[in-house]
């Protein structure tokens, strides 16, 4: 299955500072290796064709270690964001996207979610819009107290685990959830899904269970780095 993507990798950073102020964060190295080669990598080989790179804090940088694409076995296109346009904004103003649904993805996220399982999904379900979805638990670090409004304790839980359903960071877009995005002005994921769930669109997830990272979390980065020969072969890189 061949198919295209954007990959969004144009914030700061801001939570990896001081390393995000000489790089963007797609360059920061997983073993020995950007972040963006491990994406592009995985892209490609599940039979990305085109990948668009928006890009805006040191984009130059990302412009020139990924060039035409040619590394990869791809074509590598950029958009410029010349001006904050939150995290979907930019996807209004880039040219030619495919009729057909298509990846949009954080350029610091590392999984081994099937790119086509989720483009599938989104085709077969006719969403307009397909999130991966992961199940993360993480654990509070203080005891927990529980009291009614009067001062009496009512349970006391000693670092809890909670489970949660959090968005990957990637995507399956079919046009008309671009359509629902403004032309020039800002616009934020959250903004997107209220969206399309207030206009009756719909909107689906495919709930994915092996491997996920934020790369953008310090505790996630630091994690990546430690695991990365161990995980590198199912991750297909």
């Amino acid at each position: 299955m061949s198919f295209e993507a954007v990959v969004l990798a144009g914030g700061k950073g801001t939570r990896l500072a001081p390393f995000t102020h000489v790089l963007p964060k797609p360059l920061l190295p997983v073993g020995e290796r950007p972040i963006l080669d491990l994406v592009l990598t995985q892209l490609s080989s599940a039979g990305c064709t085109k990948a668009t790179m928006a890009v805006g804090h040191l984009g130059h940088l990302i412009e020139i270690y990924c060039g035409t694409g040619e590394r990869w076995n791809m074509e590598i296109g950029y958009f410029r964001e010349t001006t904050p346009l939150g995290t979907v904004g930019a996807l209004a103003l880039i040219d030619d996207l495919p009729d057909v649904p298509f990846i949009v993805m954080n350029g610091d996220v590392l999984s081994d979610l099937s790119f086509t399982e989720l483009l599938e999904q989104c085709g077969e379900t006719g969403a307009a819009l397909t999130i991966g979805a992961f199940r993360r638990r993480e654990r509070d670090e203080l005891g927990i107290l529980e009291v009614s409004d009067d001062g009496l304790l009512q349970a006391y839980r000693e670092k809890p685990e909670h489970e949660y359903l959090v968005s990957m960071g990637i995507y399956a877009f079919a046009r008309e959830a671009v359509q629902m995005i403004p032309r020039n002005e800002r616009m934020d994921f959250p903004d997107l899904v209220g969206a399309l769930l207030d206009s009756g669109r719909d909107v689906r997830t495919l709930v994915h269970s092996d491997y996920w990272l934020d790369l953008g979390r310090p505790d996630d980065f630091a994690r990546a780095n430690e695991e990365f020969e161990d995980i590198r072969g199912r991750l297909g890189v």
